[in-house]
Parts: C-alpha cells; sequence; structure tokens
C-alpha cells in the first residue's frame, strides 16, 4: 500500500475513534471557503431629500383666441387636438352684419369728405364762416375715423394662428353666438417648448429657486426621465389651496408630448446640492433601529460590521449622516449571513 493512501486511512480511523469517544460534531473543525458577496461604493449625494410633487404636462404659451366683435360663428376649421400652423384661418364669423357696418361707414366719411370740399370753395366767397368750415372738417374726421374703425373690426372677423402648434380646446360651435371678446379657441404654442405645472407647500416652496433642476417622469413614456429646469415660482399662495405655483421646463420633450399629461416632478433645490452626504443602496442596510443600523464593510478579503447613523430614505438608497465615507465598498448582496471579522469572496456586478 502507498504512504498516501496508508495516511488517509489512519486518519479516516482517528476521526472515527473520536466520534466513539463521544465528540460533539461542533468539535471538529470544518474547512469552509470565504462567503460569496457583492459589493458596491458608497456614493455622495444631496445632504437634504428631492422635493417630490405631481403636476400636468402644458404649453409654455397658451393663448385664448377670439373675435374682436359679436356675431354668429359661420365657421369653425379645426378640432381640438389638431396640429396648426402659423397663419392658418381657424375660424370666422359672419360678415354681412360688419359688412354693412364698414359701407356705411364709408358711405358716411365720403359725403363728410364732398362736405368738406364744397366748405372749402363757399368760404373762400365768404358765404360761410371759418367756425362753419372748422366743423365740417372735424366732421369728416370723426366720420374718417370710424371708417377705420369698422376696417379694423371686420380684419378681426377672422381668427388666424398665431404660431405653429396645436389646438387644445373649442369652446365654440358654428352657428353659435359668441360677444366680443370670448375665447373660442385654446392653442398652444410650440415655439417655447412645453412646461410642468405642480403646487408646492410652504416649508418646500423656500427651498426652490430659479434654475434648480428637475428631473420629470411619466407614465405616458414608462422608464424614462426627463431633464428640467424651474423657470417660476410663484410669489403668493393660491387663495383656495394654500399651495404656491411652481412651473418646471423640460429640456428635451419626447415627440408626440400632448398637454394634460399627467407628470411626477422631483425638484433638487441648490440649497440641498451645497452640502453633501454619504449613500449607499437599501439592500445594504441592516437591522435598523430608529435612526441607527449597520452595515459590512470590505476591508480587504474580510468584512467589518460597522454602526451606521440614517439621515433620510432615497427612492432607491439610504443617506447617512455619519459611519460612513464615499468611495467605502459596502456589501449588498449576502449581508444578512456575515459576521463581524469573516472572509468573503467578491462577485462581478450584475450585468
Amino acid at each position: 500500500m502507498r504512504p498516501s493512501i496508508r495516511l488517509a486511512g489512519l486518519t479516516l480511523v482517528c476521526a472515527a475513534a473520536a466520534l466513539a469517544a463521544g465528540c460533539s460534531v461542533d468539535d471538529v473543525e470544518v474547512a469552509e471557503g470565504p462567503t460569496p458577496v457583492r459589493v458596491q461604493d458608497a456614493i455622495s449625494g444631496p445632504a437634504m431629500p428631492a422635493i417630490a410633487t405631481s403636476g400636468v404636462v402644458s404649453n409654455k404659451d397658451e393663448m385664448r383666441l377670439s373675435f374682436k366683435v359679436a356675431g354668429v360663428i359661420r365657421s369653425i376649421a379645426v378640432e381640438e387636438g389638431a396640429p396648426i400652423k402659423a397663419g392658418q384661418r381657424l375660424a370666422a364669423i359672419d360678415l354681412a352684419e360688419i359688412d354693412a357696418q364698414v359701407e356705411q361707414a364709408r358711405l358716411a366719411a365720403g359725403k363728410a369728405q364732398r362736405d368738406l370740399v364744397r366748405g372749402e370753395k363757399l368760404v373762400a366767397d365768404r358765404l360761410i364762416s371759418q367756425q362753419q368750415l372748422q366743423d365740417l372738417r372735424t366732421q369728416a374726421g370723426v366720420l374718417q375715423s370710424q371708417l377705420q374703425s369698422t376696417e379694423f373690426n371686420r380684419g378681426h372677423a377672422v381668427i388666424t394662428a398665431p404660431g405653429d402648434g396645436v389646438v387644445l380646446r373649442k369652446l365654440a360651435q358654428e352657428r353659435e353666438l359668441v360677444p366680443a371678446g370670448q375665447a373660442v379657441l385654446v392653442v398652444g404654442l410650440r415655439s417655447r417648448g412645453y412646461v410642468v405645472r405642480c403646487s408646492l407647500a410652504d416649508r418646500e416652496v423656500v427651498r426652490v429657486q430659479l434654475g434648480d433642476p428637475a428631473q420629470v417622469s411619466m407614465d405616458a413614456f414608462p422608464g424614462q426621465t426627463f431633464a428640467a429646469s424651474v423657470t417660476e415660482v410663484a410669489s403668493a399662495a393660491d387663495a383656495r389651496t394654500g399651495l404656491f405655483a411652481v412651473e418646471v421646463r423640460l429640456q428635451e420633450p419626447p415627440p408626440r408630448l400632448a398637454g394634460g399629461l399627467v407628470a411626477r416632478v422631483e425638484l433638487y433645490p441648490e440649497s440641498a446640492r451645497n452640502e453633501a452626504r454619504t449613500y449607499v443602496p437599501i439592500a445594504a442596510v441592516l437591522e435598523g433601529d430608529r435612526d441607527m443600523a449597520a452595515v459590512f464593510v470590505l476591508d480587504g478579503g474580510r468584512v467589518k460590521r460597522r454602526q451606521v447613523r440614517i439621515a433620510f430614505f432615497a427612492p432607491q438608497s439610504v443617506a447617512l449622516e455619519s459611519g460612513l465615507e464615499p468611495g467605502e465598498k459596502v456589501v449588498t448582496e449576502g449581508a444578512p449571513y456575515l459576521q463581524d471579522g469573516q472572509a468573503v469572496n467578491v462577485l462581478p456586478p450584475r450585468e
């Protein structure tokens, strides 16, 4: 028999003897390999949580279009949601009445001008006074102004698109009598892009400034987030709700974005970005007790258990007040099965 085989047999015999002598299984040392784990770097992030709210997408420029004069709507050439081009004819009122007013003013202005010409000849022959001639000039000027006014009104008896955009709402129908100035169409112009209008409480709005970055997400575009920035902050609260209106503008809106979509908004005030905290994945935090918890930190080929103080929870991570520095590696997979000082085998990140 070879020596190696003899030695192995002796080892088995000794082990059997030890068990027969009453030794427990715990008294026999069993060699175990390092525990497989995955780790991630602790990162630096804002000292305060993002402000989360919701709002509605709308065009930055929304215009309520109406007729200058009252009348019966003869035609409306567009429907809600229809795209429009600058200068496109959108609606018109029946011109029969206003054309009659224009013709009446034109005839009256013509007669006044003829009376003025005759008056100038009569004053030269001293048949009328200078005062009478001045009255004729005044009357001719007034009637000429009335003609210009009626012609101006006729020019605004048709609604044309002020720019490229889309029809948001149609507020009247054909053959409907509308007074002067009543909105007939509401259009959104694309020239200044899209915004999300939302509301904040007083304790939140005091942290927000113009230019603060934001992230916008919508159910209509799942899995996507869009960069935005704060463009307007109300200086007074809404009397009905007590909330402050805030507007954020989308920097690169997606194609086919439509007004009225509900959006979720996260605001990142500069006051929070001036200071930083350490962030770790939620999976790395163990045994939380109020604001205290524990994490396992990679130290060479082993892990060390460390107490940390929690500042707040973010959507996918935890912000720490103390106990860890950015750049340290914390265990995210396998942490519940570890002990302080245990050897580990770091697996590559998941793809």
